[in-house]
């Protein structure tokens, strides 16, 4: 039986840049819905509205047993929280995943807002951080793929630059994945060093990038709604994430306005749009 190739056409490529986008405006409209005394199923609404206008749907409900268009998770949740109606309080870390699939290819990305907190500023200074590592080790990871021949050396950037700014931990039991038809393909994306190098990287790979960063252990659990990660220890979670096309002039952030420009800039590294 023939393995199923992890490498897309170019045609296929180009078919992968509009439910990025969509991704892309759903992150940006419930970012905008993210407030002190908003709920989380507000946030969902908002970025549920933004996929729709331009005509895709939330891939996150095709999941079976799932019926949400972002995953909300709050402080200690790491991933996969379920919006609810608790209303968001000074210095919460949210983390929003959302994805949309349009004319049947998928869309994945993710984001970490830290709440103002005017009477807790050493809090938020510290989830902030935690964001901003988190985030940067993404564009790190990102910056990596575009240079690098094997996929794995994507992992050993996120943890380099983790490491580099603080003293965090880095999931080991959650990692990203190829996205195209489906939401989660092969290959698995690790955000961290492993022995093997993975797979070659050239023109056709289309991977989501997702380091989760926590500011103790990285030993998590399920809560008894079966689908929210939480960290054991109670502390906070950070989670970023883009799907990244690598074509045959260079690579593309499909779920970044810019296609990731402004990201991957203090790597050196100049995204170029899928012809």
């Amino acid at each position: 039986m023939l393995r199923k190739s992890i490498y897309k056409s170019p045609a296929q490529l180009r078919l992968m840049v509009e439910p990025g986008l969509a991704t892309a405006a759903s992150l940006v409209a419930a970012r905008k819905a993210i407030a002190v005394g908003a709920s989380t199923l507000e946030v969902d609404a908002a970025a549920e509205a933004a996929i729709v206008a331009l005509g895709g749907q939330p891939n996150f409900k095709l999941e079976q047993g799932y019926h949400h268009t972002i995953c909300a998770s709050v402080n200690e949740e790491v991933v996969h929280g379920i919006p609810t109606s608790r209303a968001l309080q000074p210095g919460d870390i949210l983390s929003v995943d959302s994805g949309a699939i349009l004319g049947g290819w998928n869309g994945d990305a993710a984001i970490s807002v830290v709440l103002p907190d005017p009477t807790r500023p050493e809090l938020v200074a510290e989830r902030q951080k935690l964001s901003d590592v988190t985030e940067g080790s993404m564009w790190a990871g990102i910056a990596r793929l575009a240079r690098a021949s094997h996929l794995n050396e994507v992992g050993e950037a996120v943890q380099e630059y983790v490491e580099k700014h603080g003293t965090y931990g880095i999931l080991t039991d959650y990692v990203g994945h190829g996205i195209g038809r489906s939401m989660h393909e092969a290959p698995p994306v690790f955000n961290y060093r492993v022995r093997q190098k993975g797979p070659e990287v050239k023109p056709g790979l289309v991977v989501a990038i997702e380091p989760m960063v926590v500011l103790g252990g990285i030993d998590t659990h399920i809560r008894d709604d079966d689908w929210t990660v939480a960290t054991d220890d109670g502390l906070a979670a950070a989670h970023w994430e883009h799907s990244v096309a690598v074509h045959k002039d260079g690579i593309w952030v499909l779920t970044a306005e810019d296609g990731g420009a402004a990201g991957l800039a203090p790597f050196g590294v100049k995204p170029t749009p899928i012809a």
